[in-house]
């Protein structure tokens, strides 16, 4: 133990060693010194040079607006830093200079693992024939047409990376958020997550073809080949012409093989107005109220894969202008969205949510996005932004919106400082939508028709209940569209709860979430599973999707 913190010391001393040596540098060559190590690393400025030519000159572009960006070098009067410089310049940027240490670089240099790279076929991405995988996702469009091109698929004939592009196109068609290879004793089985459901692909994959593909997929990755008892992370690029598909994969080890799991992250998934998100128009209209305010904050809550990043995604997008600086911090960075500074946690270079949050709040922005609120010191510095003219968006665990009240007091901040600061707060999940092309009029729902009629009348004036005026309740039937499940895609339901000055007073005498959330109701909150009621009514999911997703349904 004295051991350990002997090293900690040590460490911790040559770090200040270096970054003196850096200041010191840079007064003698008289340009500004910086340190990189809680400073934010745009993706975007640093695509300007490429990795190699930026460890080469020993620089690092980290920030871009318009024609103006900023030049870190580890001695910018080299010659080879003074070339890039001049490069740059002759591009018609006009440079900030300034001077850092190596460990500063090192730091900048660690973000080109989220640059998208356009040149090339290389480790990391795969450039696809746009035409070819179009044409297999417009065919690929079943789960059954994909398990009989897998097993029709001749593994003497075409290369591994063939067979992948079938799995990967296989999802795109199915709209799967995940694909699973789960190894069993004789064969491995590949699933695709739909619309939250696992949906089994295929059960007899032979060991030999996977040990092949699990090979691929770890290059892709920048994943060792050789480790195979432990635990290991990365992520690829899919490049479709101009679109660009994320791919995080997760590999672990178990008792028959490597378990992987990809998420696919497909930039059209988050691609939504605030209009897209499936709000009822009062709903919409508290939200876009809310937007409108210079500060405050705006909390996020549900379970992971409840589509709060897409939600809060909307947000930034909407208010999104050439007038505002927004910036974010995330773990990880899973969408790269144009015109926002986004910055990912490195807890290797100490840039957690708190420290990396307190580093934000130097570059003076308007709109804060932090990716959880997971302790006290980054709930209290999201805090006091949003009470210092900042307008903050951020998530926190809770089940429903009035728990999250609760959950801030636990993390330990005081309660007569989130009044001040919180404007609203949202409970979120994703249900299934009824196919379209194929769902059915539910003749033997009439008692949950007279029911909902009720519900509809005994909510707040808010609700436009002319909409709900003739109610037909739908069921799933099932068709080649929707793959026979009688569902196609997922829709939020949503409960949004308004910090008034009453709400306020009950968190300055710690209530708990029950009396919060009754006193809500009272003022005129309507919940989730109300909301979900109401797609019900609208005939746009089942009273069993909203019920799996809500608890037990007493109409």
């Amino acid at each position: 133990m004295a051991q350990d913190n002997l090293k900690g010391i040590l460490e911790k001393s040559r770090k200040e060693a270096e970054e003196r040596d850096a200041e010191r540098r840079a007064l003698k060559a008289g340009v500004p010194y910086l340190n990189l190590l809680t400073q934010p690393i745009e993706t975007d400025a640093l695509e300007l040079l490429s990795e190699e030519k930026a460890r080469k000159a020993q620089v690092a572009a980290i920030e871009k607006k318009g024609d103006r960006a900023v030049l870190v070098a580890f001695d910018p009067k080299a010659p080879k830093a003074k070339a890039i410089i001049e490069e740059l310049q002759k591009k018609g940027l006009k440079l900030k200079i300034f001077t850092v240490s190596l460990a500063s670089l090192n730091r900048a240099w660690t973000f080109y693992k989220y640059v998208i790279k356009k040149t090339g076929p290389i480790t990391g991405r795969i450039d696809v024939d746009k035409e070819r995988v179009e044409g297999l996702i417009k065919k690929l469009v079943q789960l059954g047409i994909i398990k009989e091109e897998i097993e029709n698929f001749d593994f003497k004939k075409f290369p591994t990376a063939q067979i992948l592009e079938i799995i990967l196109a296989g999802a795109l068609a199915n709209r799967a958020s995940d694909i699973h290879f789960e190894p069993a004793r004789t064969a491995v089985k590949i699933r695709y997550r739909i619309d939250g459901d696992l949906h089994d692909v295929l059960e007899t994959l032979k060991p030999v073809i996977y040990s092949h593909l699990a090979s691929r997929i770890k290059l892709l990755s920048n994943l060792k080949l050789n480790v195979r008892d432990e635990a290991q992370d990365g992520r690829f690029t899919i490049g479709l012409g101009k679109k660009e598909i994320e791919i995080r994969v997760a590999v672990a080890p178990s008792e028959f093989g490597e378990v992987i799991v990809m998420r696919i992250l497909d930039p059209d998934a988050i691609n939504l107005s605030l209009a897209d998100l499936g709000l009822r128009q009062d709903d919409l209209k508290i939200i876009e109220a809310e937007l409108k305010r210079p500060n405050g904050m705006i909390l996020n809550t549900g379970p992971t894969g409840s589509g709060k990043t897409t939600t809060l995604y909307a947000f930034l997008k909407h208010k999104s202008s050439p007038d505002i600086k927004i910036i974010t911090i995330e773990d990880p960075i899973e969408y790269h969205v144009e015109g926002i500074e986004q910055t990912q946690v490195d807890p290797e270079a100490n840039y957690t949510f708190a420290n990396g949050l307190k580093s934000l709040m130097r570059q003076d922005p308007d709109v804060i996005l932090i990716g959880e609120v997971r302790d006290k010191e980054t709930a209290e510095i999201a805090i006091q932004a949003a009470l210092t003219g900042h307008l903050v968006f951020s998530t926190v665990h809770a089940n429903q919106a009035a728990g999250a009240i609760p959950r801030l007091i636990d993390l330990g901040v005081k309660p007569t400082s989130i009044g001040p600061a919180l404007n609203l707060i949202i409970a979120q999940r994703l249900v299934k939508r009824l196919c379209e092309n194929c769902k059915t009029i539910d003749k033997s729902a009439e008692q949950i028709k007279s029911r909902l009629e009720k519900l509809v009348k005994a909510l707040p004036e808010r609700v436009a209940k002319k909409d709900y005026g003739k109610i037909t309740v739908f069921k799933p039937r099932g068709c080649k569209k929707c793959g026979d499940s009688g569902y196609q895609g997922r829709i939020a339901i949503y409960e949004l709860l308004q910090v008034t000055k009453e709400i306020e007073k009950l968190m300055n005498v710690q209530a708990g979430e029950i009396e919060i959330q009754e006193f809500a109701l009272k003022e005129g909150m309507v919940t989730m599973q109300q909301d979900g009621l109401l797609k019900v009514a609208s005939g746009i999911t089942t009273l069993e999707e909203v019920e799996k997703l809500t608890g037990l349904i007493n109409l």
